[in-house]
């Protein structure tokens, strides 16, 4: 009998990003895309969009849209739903779960005249808690890998169809997508990929089920050429509609004719590369190593469901800058909850589930969390949401708590313009300085990290590897390029977090020490340090669209200088939007550039992206030095360094009994 190829693909960009790279995404791939398979009808497939990239892209290419209705009245295409903005469903409570799913299911049949009865789950993150908020909108099955079935400890010769599980008795069909399949389309020539699908068929496979990324269709590097130019997709879709021995069905089709193969019950899992990215770096290290080992052993199909790494969550506490903006947002998510049903608009809806896309939560080689951009998105969205929420239900002006479950306690400072936290953490710093009129967190940056792939860095090169002439191409997994020359340093983690107003001190004999133990004083938002013959007091308040920090100094043995490095996030970070203004008008160079001043009494910060201003202002000269903070990570597209944010280190010598009052004034564009 023919075997069944259910295939199925997968379109997504992460909300906020540049309008120029989604028309790029389109250009090369999904327009393409459509338009080849547009030509061969009797081609069925399954298309999932996140409802987000959907709403660009009916705006910007409606022909192409109009196209994809098309095929779809057709017969040709069935559509998945999932939920709107892109959430790891795992990640967000049942009842934005909900929302976010029959938002995307409402608008793929307002718009397409189908409404979903399959899920793509985002980066295929299993976990059971997720059946019943599927089931409850209207979903039936869903696909995820194989390799979560291996671990459930399911044979590999039966994942040719799907299996089903339940929680709390609701029922879902679940269909194991073939990570040999993933792996050779579109990266093995098409004629290979036809006769391994015709071997299969012969073998009895009931189904060989395919859904994966759509961008590995002419993003991913070196694929244009490869799908399009030289023909591999024409050449696939049509070596599959002339062999005898394959069908193309579409998820729908083969669901309703077939029974499921039985009861499963999966683990917690996503797919095997994000179980090692989830790991800290040695661990990762470790964990690389174990599956090289038993590869060259020979052994690894055998073993792998047995050899787990991390699971997604584990993000949350690999980063402390993710967790810190999930569990705002989970607050945020709250706070809308517990609005009067007449209040929940379906604005401050939107605006929740845009805070809630996945994308800059996580990394790895394609999570976004090291891409500002990205994160400032989130942040847009969030601060949005609670401007709205600060008319109709207002926080406490000063609130303390452990805010992110780290086991430190946050103190939140925050009027009608303003919130702001610090945390107890012995550094006494802010890890958030976000401005509700400008929808903008200031203290949205990102430490240095270690990462098992810096292990790969050859510094000063710049080179890619790519496949040999007629053999293929090489998968983004394998692949190691430069986007930019990586020297010596340029990798090295940070010792200490990347946050405002991380203070140290520099003793009469020119050592610098970390001022690492403040210990909260009398009262909220007062913190004390001290040694022999010195104490320091340092103090948060706001004062209307000011925060004001001030460090009082006292005793008979005063430090040399006092130092304060401040990580200020900016929207246009090196580039050009961004510029220093010096008190007499004068621009010294833009924030990617390094700077340095003596008796400082204020600076500003300009930013054309921000539509407004930060002011530095000090009651005491200060000496100035700022630099940027630049990150290095891997992409698909290779290594790269990224500016995190503007790192400002003031520096003063105290005097017993006075003041230093630091002020970060936030100046909308008038």
């Amino acid at each position: 009998m023919p075997i069944s190829l259910l295939f199925g693909v997968h379109a997504h960009q992460p909300v906020g990003n540049f309008p120029a790279v989604i028309d790029d995404a389109h250009i090369r791939s999904y327009g393409m895309f459509l338009r080849v398979m547009e030509r061969y009808p009797e081609f069925r497939f399954s298309v999932h969009f996140s409802g987000w990239l959907l709403d660009v892209l009916f705006e910007r290419f409606p022909d192409d849209m109009a196209r994809l209705a098309a095929m779809t009245r057709r017969g040709q295409v069935e559509w998945f739903g999932s939920g709107d903005c892109e959430p790891v469903l795992a990640a967000i409570p049942h009842r934005d779960r909900v929302t976010q799913i029959a938002t995307l299911s409402d608008k793929i049949e307002r718009r397409f005249g189908m409404r979903p009865s399959g899920a793509w789950l985002t980066e295929r993150v299993w976990e059971s808690s997720v059946v019943t908020s599927l089931v409850a909108t209207g979903i039936r099955y869903v696909a995820v890998d194989d390799y979560h079935f291996l671990c459930a400890g399911e044979d590999a010769a039966h994942l040719d169809s799907f299996f089903s599980t339940d929680e709390d008795g609701r029922r879902l069909d679940l269909f194991p997508i073939s990570e040999a399949a993933r792996y050779r389309l579109p990266f093995s020539p098409a004629a290979e990929a036809v006769a391994w699908l015709e071997d299969l068929a012969r073998q009895g496979h009931r189904a060989s089920i395919y859904f994966d990324d759509i961008e590995k269709f002419g993003i991913w590097p070196e694929t244009y050429q490869w799908v399009y130019e030289k023909g591999w997709l024409t050449q696939f879709v049509e070596g599959v509609l002339a062999s005898k021995l394959i069908r193309t069905e579409t998820y729908a089709e083969y669901h309703a004719r077939e029974r499921t193969r039985g009861i499963v019950y999966l683990p917690t899992t996503s797919y095997i590369e994000m179980n090692e990215w989830t790991l800290p770096a040695p661990r990762a290290a470790t964990y690389h190593a174990l599956i090289e080992a038993e590869k060259a052993a020979g052994r690894f199909e055998e073993h792998k469901p047995f050899l787990r790494g991390g699971i997604w969550r584990n993000f949350m506490s690999r980063y402390t800058e993710a967790n810190w903006m999930h569990k705002r947002m989970l607050g945020a998510s709250r706070r809308l909850a517990g609005l009067p049903a007449e209040q929940r608009t379906s604005d401050l809806q939107e605006f929740l589930h845009r805070a809630q896309a996945n994308d800059a939560y996580w990394h790895g080689l394609f999570g976004g969390l090291y891409l500002p951009h990205l994160r400032r998105a989130i942040w847009n969205n969030l601060l949005q949401l609670e401007a709205a929420l600060e008319h109709l239900a207002p926080c406490p002006r000063q609130q303390q708590g452990d805010l992110d479950h780290d086991g430190h306690v946050e103190t939140a400072f925050r009027n009608a313009q303003i919130h702001a936290y610090a945390r107890d953490d012995g550094h006494a710093a802010l890890v958030e300085l976000s401005s509700l009129a400008l929808a903008h967190n200031f203290g949205d940056t990102l430490r240095a990290y270690p990462e098992v792939y810096h292990g790969k860095i050859s510094y000063g090169e710049s080179a890619s590897a790519t496949a040999e002439e007629g053999t293929g191409i090489t998968s983004a997994h394998d692949r190691v390029a430069y986007l930019h020359t990586i020297l010596q340093g340029d990798a090295d983690p940070d010792e200490r977090p990347r946050g405002l107003f991380i203070d140290a001190m520099v003793d009469a004999n020119g050592m610098m020490r970390p001022l690492a133990a403040y210990v909260p004083g009398a009262e909220p938002g007062r913190w004390v340090s001290g040694g022999e013959g010195w104490r320091i007091e340092k103090r948060y308040a706001l004062k209307d669209d000011a925060l004001c920090v001030s460090f009082r100094v006292e005793g008979t043995r005063l430090p040399a200088a006092i130092e304060t490095e401040i990580n200020i996030a900016m929207p246009s970070c090196d580039g050009f939007g961004g510029r220093y203004v010096l008190a007499d008008g004068r621009v010294p160079g833009g924030f990617g550039d390094p700077l340095q001043l003596d008796d400082m009494r204020s600076l500003t910060l300009d930013d054309s992206e921000l539509h407004g201003a930060l002011r530095i202002e000090a009651s005491q000269p200060v000496r100035l030095d700022a630099r940027p903070h630049r990150t290095v990570s891997q992409s698909e597209a290779g290594f790269e360094k990224i500016m995190q944010a503007v790192c400002i280190t003031l520096a003063w010598s105290p005097a017993t009994d006075t003041e230093q009052i630091i002020a970060l004034r936030i100046i909308p564009a008038s």
